[in-house]
């Protein structure tokens, strides 16, 4: 009687539910979805800060940002973060020149260093640009990190940059050609 007492007793202990509460850790937890135009807005506004007399360097263009792993290739992301940088500026007063060419406005490495595929000047040159809006993006496990910035194409130089991360949701991986969870 005593073993069967035993067995019983053993088993009702593995009913005794856990006294771990903690929820299991998973890789994506729930984010709030991030607002891409208004931290965009917000970015470009910082932009302007940086340099208040940015609009000197008007007219302006956009050139795809572009993901800071293969400075060749770009997404849906990179794209719509340029329109967006893009439209920002120019509702602060920036004159945006519209400009859609394929390959000739990614950025891509050289040397160690990032230069426009076309160089700077011949760029002013074709489209009478005094400035490029151009910019990066690199993806983490939970962020997205954006760098944009604005170079003279008289000489080359960086007038302004602003930098953003945003929390990785369902829409922004959808637009990095991730899948969601």
């Amino acid at each position: 009687m005593s073993l069967l007492a035993i067995l019983l007793g053993l088993l009702l202990i593995g009913c005794i539910p856990s006294t771990n509460r903690n929820p299991p850790v998973t890789y994506y937890q729930n984010v709030q979805p991030a607002n891409l135009s208004a931290e965009i807005t917000d970015a470009a506004k910082r932009l302007i800060s940086v340099q208040p007399e940015l609009a000197q360097y008007s007219p302006m263009i956009a050139s795809t940002f572009v993901d800071i792993n293969n400075l060749r290739a770009s997404s849906t992301f990179g794209r719509i973060s340029s329109e967006l940088f893009a439209s920002a500026l120019s509702q602060a007063g920036i004159r945006m020149r519209e400009v859609k060419m394929r390959d000739s406005l990614f950025v891509e490495e050289k040397l160690g260093e990032l230069i426009l595929t076309r160089e700077v000047q011949r760029l002013n040159a074709a489209y009478s640009a005094n400035s490029i809006l151009m910019g990066t993006y690199a993806v983490g496990s939970n962020r997205v990190y954006i760098s944009a910035r604005v170079v003279n194409t008289k000489d080359s130089m960086v007038l302004a940059t602003a930098d953003l991360s945003l929390p990785l949701d369902n829409n922004l991986r959808a637009m990095l050609d991730e899948k969601g969870w």
